[in-house]
């Protein structure tokens, strides 16, 4: 949902605010006021063209931002671009310079415009006069077609990732067959070379570089560890015979006074631990080997394993690993012909369980197109037009993970015209009034199932009046409403009819400030739209009569 706009010596506004609410926010006004400047900024700020133009005479730049309630698809775009997302909103903002430069901000941080272009069709559909923002693509439409038919491509999905990665592996196994072969060579070479090293344990290098340490000091480390073994056991008044005279004289004391039977566990530990220390630094003295033999032994040892950590890793473990890869490698060249045909089969069977899946949603869509179409023609055609519409499905396209159908809704606004697809109506008002009819159908048929919603949180239609009045303008105003309860609406409206549905009503206004002309938005109260909507019925003269209905037209709508 769309919360706030903001625009900032943007064509004839100095500055304003729009906060927007949930339902329906009608925005109406004297022609020539500006109200599309509003739904332009908004536009801008979807990814639409900048220029200068936009600058407001004077001014160095014109600023516009926005903020709308984050989704989960727009958080995904974001961290997809590196964006934090420091709120639960998002905020855009672009800068346009009067020299003609510009920049780009998503949540404070510089972006570029790509990036408003991917969230677009998360956050808004703007239907202007101009074109449809948002890409009201094939894909929108299946969109629009498989959330009115509760249609899950769930199935496709995971039979388009299994025949896709199959294919990826096969396609990868059939290519570049020479460059495989003569890499086998290289690969045979390096796999006898680590295999031929023996290597064991991972930390083997570690191991003989602390024995290598060793022996280097041999001399000085058995010196050490012979002194250490006679002073805790062999001397005369070794620390074991010591703390053995001592443990006996506890003891006795023990016999006696409870107060020592701790120092007499306690000391009995030290004696222990000094009998085991003496025991190991007698056996490590004993150990030492320091020929000259097994030092050249270890010094070749460590340079062969430096040598393979140089080509294959830094690690042992790394080296390990390396061979691993270059075994599971080699059994795939050399069994190329049996994998073929097993990948081939695989690919053969995953094939066919797409084109079943993709057959079935196939079916689902047509099905769902034409109760779509049927449906939909009712809501467009009370819209005060005379239309025939459908919605066409091809299956047996491109394989997607989506399925392989191509849906266009197609329409012919006038009786003997051709159906042509609804991006190529001519009139905007006349697309603003399909896309409302669209909507509404989709929505009902969403709603009356509590199915989760897919689509663009908010709708924005500019002028969708254009042509129709009376009645029609009515039935506008009550699908506008019925389509503002599950998401919301902006729309642009010069009828009282469908201008006293809103849930909120924004008044544009153009005003004269120290001989300068500027633009500003009011979100008016209940007092002040019955006079607004009054004089949409009669002019700047307000009268009993046109006070009257425009309260009568208030009371009705809601």
């Amino acid at each position: 949902m769309l919360l706030e706009l903001r625009a900032e010596n943007y064509a004839v506004i100095d500055r304003t605010v729009a906060t927007f609410g949930r339902g329906l926010n009608l925005l109406t006004g004297e022609t020539g006021a500006g109200k599309s400047i509003l739904i332009d900024a908004l536009a801008l700020l979807l990814g639409g063209k900048a220029s200068s133009d936009v600058v407001r005479h004077g001014a160095e730049k014109a600023v516009v931002g926005c903020v709308f309630e984050m989704t989960p698809g727009a958080m995904e775009i974001l961290e997809a671009n590196g964006i934090e997302a420091e709120t639960e909103d998002v905020l855009l903002r672009r800068e346009i310079a009067a020299n003609g430069k510009a920049r780009v901000f998503v949540n404070n941080q510089p972006t570029t415009v790509g990036v408003l272009r991917q969230l677009a069709p998360e956050l808004a559909l703007v239907h202007s006069q101009d074109e449809t923002l948002g890409s009201f693509d094939q894909v929108q439409q299946r969109h629009l077609l498989d959330r009115f038919g509760a249609i899950s491509s769930e199935a496709v999905a995971q039979a388009f990732a299994a025949w896709k990665g199959t294919s990826a592996r096969l396609d990868e196994l059939q290519a570049a067959e020479q460059d495989r072969l003569r890499m086998a060579d290289l690969w045979r070479f390096q796999s006898g070379e680590i295999r031929a090293a023996g290597l064991g344990a991972e930390d083997e290098d570690s191991q003989l570089a602390a024995e290598k340490r060793v022996l280097g000091n041999a001399e000085k480390l058995f010196t050490a560890a012979m002194s250490a073994h006679d002073l805790l056991y062999e001397s005369e008044g070794a620390a074991e015979a010591t703390l053995g005279a001592a443990l006996k004289h506890l003891e006795e004391l023990a016999k006696y006074d409870t107060r020592f039977a701790e120092p007499v566990l306690q000391l009995a530990a030290a004696k222990a631990t000094v009998e085991d220390l003496s025991a190991e630094v007698r056996d490590f003295a004993d150990g030492i080997n320091a020929t000259p033999e097994r030092l050249e032994e270890i010094e070749d040892r460590l340079a062969a394993l430096d040598r393979l950590k140089r080509k294959y890793g830094q690690t042992l473990s790394e080296v390990i690993a390396f061979e691993k890869d270059v075994a599971a490698k080699l059994a795939e060249v050399e069994n190329r012909d049996a994998l073929l045909l097993e990948l081939t089969a695989k690919q053969e069977f995953e094939a066919a369980a797409y084109r079943i899946a993709a057959e079935a949603l196939t079916t689902a869509r047509l099905d769902a197109a034409n109760k779509l179409g049927a449906a939909a023609v009712l809501q467009i055609n009370d819209l005060a037009m005379n239309a025939r519409f459908l919605v066409d499905v091809k299956g047996g396209g491109e394989w997607t993970v989506n399925g392989w159908d191509a849906v266009d809704c197609l329409i012919a606004t006038n009786p003997g015209e051709p159906m042509k697809p609804l991006t190529e109506i001519a009139s905007g008002g006349e697309m603003s009034r399909v896309m409302l009819a669209l909507k509404v159908t989709v929505e009902e048929a969403a709603g009356s199932k509590k199915r989760k919603t897919v689509l663009p949180r908010t709708l924005v239609f500019d002028e969708i009046d254009i042509g129709i009045g009376g009645r029609a303008a009515e039935a506008v105003g009550r699908k506008l409403k019925a389509l503002s309860k599950g998401q919301q609406v902006i729309c642009i409206t010069h009828l009282p009819q469908i201008a006293a549905f809103g849930d909120q009503h924004f008044l544009i206004e153009k005003t004269v400030r120290q001989g300068r002309t500027q633009t500003e938005v009011r979100l008016m109260e209940r007092s002040d739209r019955v006079e607004e909507i009054a004089r949409m019925l009669s002019g700047e003269s307000l009268t009993d009569t046109s006070l009257k209905h425009a309260e009568q037209l208030l009371e009705i709508s809601h």
